[in-house]
């Protein structure tokens, strides 16, 4: 399978001190489970994970980086706006 075939997801979750991180993945139910493993980022480890608010599907890494880039520089009041 090319890189092309796989759909990446930018998400973000939000971490039970109520910060919220962003990431990218092919898989977000096991991103997820490796998130409240405490095997995921090492961002989420020290955090703890309460849920995905937000998910959005590419057909490449490229475009999903580029998402997640994007969205990484917002506010935290955009990031959350983005999510409603």
């Amino acid at each position: 399978m090319k890189d092309t075939d796989t759909p990446y997801f930018v998400y973000i979750l939000l971490c039970k001190d109520k910060t919220l991180y962003c990431g990218i993945t092919t898989d977000i139910r096991r991103r997820l489970q490796e998130h409240q493993k405490g095997i995921g980022a090492k961002y989420t480890r020290a955090r703890g994970v309460e849920k995905i608010i937000h998910k959005e599907k590419f057909k490449n890494r490229s475009d999903a980086s580029k998402r997640e880039s994007a969205i990484k520089k917002l506010s935290k009041e955009e990031k959350l706006a983005l999510c409603s």
